[in-house]
């Protein structure tokens, strides 16, 4: 049987001493992968918080967004006046600008009866907002009064209703005590403020909420001419436009979003703070390990100081330990979590998808959790006196 050599051309005492004590060992990549576990699900979590909460900023059919300076959310945007959309299109390189209605309510599931909260989308059907795939064709149907469309990815039990509109039938509901009609459906998906979204015309939505001004938008949608700069249509708005608007490009609107979960919603700072504290257990769990290691055979070691050799190899052998211990401990800790990723949105329809990108930050967190474990470790081996062992 071939013996694991993780630096060639020396014998390699860090596997053997690993190896030796195979119930320790095992216990020790358990712990490394319950660390990585609890980190792959913090931040697994936080990125879908961004990104199921920007699902709609990235469908929006548009260049330029107007919005309240009072907006903090999506789900608490504020609103302005509609004057302001007549305004921007005195600004050269403007090619439309479209209002666009959202607001949250409460309705009931045609399926279950029970009442959750989804969020309420108007806009004109003959200017679509919204670039999601096939929701174009089924606008002429959000004309009629009381009639919606409702997203297929939503949180919740919809399998009978959906059954019943791919049949080409519409099913009745109750929201905030109207009757309404949800007669087809598109595919955006849940998100930690709302657990579905609904779309409409922006009349039917002025109908829902009947204390909502006509004038009284929640954002501008605005399209520039095709060889228009952003940039600088941005900052001529900016001059052009009062204070009581703000002027963000697409992808500005989109980080506008993400900087509130992440910095201003405690829900970001809880993910973060998670993912701290996995990688602080991964550093007690490994430097328990280690030190246990190194106590045990402080005898050997100062045997290895008494023939000449320097402490430098001796810290090489327990950083030998560390790394063997992160690459093994990880294998299982980058597994689970796929499985535990899968039941996750079977539960909650959040987007919660392993990636490349966290998979090589999480093995590089644990290299570096193991590493600063093992330095921890060595303090005793360094100072060892080989006349005080024996």
């Amino acid at each position: 049987m071939k013996t694991f050599r993780l630096f060639p051309g020396r014998t390699p005492l860090g596997w053997l001493q690993l190896s030796h004590e195979k119930g320790r060992f095992f216990v020790a990549l358990a712990g490394i992968a319950f660390a990585d576990v609890l980190m792959f699900m913090q931040m697994g979590f936080q990125d879908s918080l961004f990104v199921s909460n920007t699902q709609l900023h990235r469908t929006l059919n548009a260049d330029i967004v107007l919005l309240s300076p009072q907006a903090r959310n999506l789900q608490a945007l504020s609103t302005f006046t509609r004057r302001r959309l007549y305004q921007a299109q005195d600004i050269p390189g403007v090619k439309s600008a479209e209002p666009l209605y959202v607001n949250t309510l409460n309705w009931k599931s045609p399926d279950t009866k029970r009442e959750t909260v989804v969020q309420v989308i108007g806009f004109n059907p003959d200017q679509p907002a919204l670039t999601l795939p096939g929701l174009a064709p089924q606008l002429l149907q959000v004309k009629q009064p009381d009639t919606f469309l409702f997203d297929r990815g939503a949180r919740g039990d919809y399998a009978q209703s959906f059954a019943l509109i791919d049949q080409g039938q519409s099913v009745q509901t109750e929201a905030q005590g109207r009757r309404i009609a949800i007669s087809g459906l598109f595919e955006m998906g849940a998100s930690f403020g709302a657990d579905g979204t609904l779309i409409t015309s922006d009349q039917n939505f002025l109908m829902q909420f009947p204390r909502r001004q006509v004038g009284s938008i929640n954002l501008g949608l605005i399209q520039l001419e095709p060889n228009a700069n952003p940039d600088q249509i941005v900052a001529a708005l900016q001059d052009h436009l009062p204070d009581d608007v703000q002027v963000l490009t697409l992808e500005q609107f989109i980080a506008f979003e993400t900087a509130y979960w992440q910095v201003r919603s405690p829900v970001g700072f809880i993910f973060g703070l998670g993912t701290a504290m996995a990688f602080v257990v991964g550093v007690v769990i490994v430097y328990q390990v280690l030190s246990t290691d190194v106590n045990a055979h402080l005898r050997e070691y100062a045997t290895f100081k008494a023939m000449g050799y320097q402490n430098r190899y001796l810290l090489g052998v327990v950083f030998e330990e560390a790394i063997i211990l992160a690459l093994f401990g990880f294998i299982p800790g980058a597994i689970l979590p796929v499985g535990l990723y899968s039941l996750t949105r079977t539960a909650t329809a959040l987007p919660v998808f392993m990636t490349f990108g966290r998979a090589v930050t999480v093995f590089l967190l644990t290299v570096v959790m193991c590493a600063l474990s093992g330095a921890i470790a060595t303090r005793k081996l360094q100072s060892a006196d080989p006349a005080d062992m024996f």
